[in-house]
């Protein structure tokens, strides 16, 4: 089983390219995010690889990071969704961003990838919570910030802010998974600056409305 391949980019197309490893062309799918991340043709690049055999062919696909990786299993666990449509969301949506979206229950964001409808979209966002849940909150709460210093200062604080907001919340007696889109959906309407007083506060509102 093939699990990771370093090579050349040979050539590349909507949601593929060709990785020249040692003379040997492998076609990998791959998002649209990590395509535009890609060296041009000719560069070096080393891909994660998960493969797919089935009765008729054998499919390879690629990701820059473990987070995408995890997340392109985790969405092929629900029901109408396969391959194409989880390299569809996650070339619409990063990783933490899809934490946020299923953390806030965000259907709406979802049914913007062809492919997916309110009913796809509804069992991502139900099924999934419980588990995203139980991840590390990260930056995921936040809107996105730059990649300065500064930036990832503020990301590095905000970190434990989320963290510290969400068990203020799970030890008021509210579930965890509640908490954590209660704070998910705070953090996006504060953005990134928000204390931990604030995500609490914010965080009791959703939870009440």
């Amino acid at each position: 089983m093939i699990a990771k391949l370093t090579g050349k980019v040979d050539s590349s197309g909507d949601d593929w390219l060709i990785l020249d490893v040692n003379g040997v062309g492998y076609l990998i799918f791959c998002s649209v995010k990590t395509l535009r991340s890609l060296p041009m043709d000719g560069g070096m690049v080393s891909l994660l690889i998960e493969t797919h055999v089935r009765e008729d062919h054998i499919h390879l696909y690629g990701f820059q990071g473990a987070g995408e990786k995890a997340w392109f299993s985790l969405l092929q666990t629900v029901q109408g969704v396969g391959a194409k449509v989880a390299l569809g969301i996650l070339s619409l949506f990063g990783s933490d961003e899809l934490t946020q979206i299923v953390a806030a229950a965000d259907k709406t964001a979802l049914t913007r990838v062809s492919g997916v409808g309110p009913k796809v979209a509804g069992r991502i966002t139900a099924e999934l919570k419980d588990k995203v849940a139980k991840m590390d909150l990260g930056a995921a709460a936040y809107v996105s910030g730059g990649t300065d210093a500064k930036s990832k200062d503020a990301k590095a604080a905000n970190h434990t802010a989320a963290g510290d907001a969400v068990s203020a919340l799970v030890n008021l007696g509210y579930g965890r998974v509640d908490a954590f889109g209660a704070v998910a959906t705070a953090g996006r309407s504060l953005g990134a600056d928000a204390t931990v007083e604030q995500l609490i506060t914010e965080g009791l509102k959703e939870l009440a409305a």
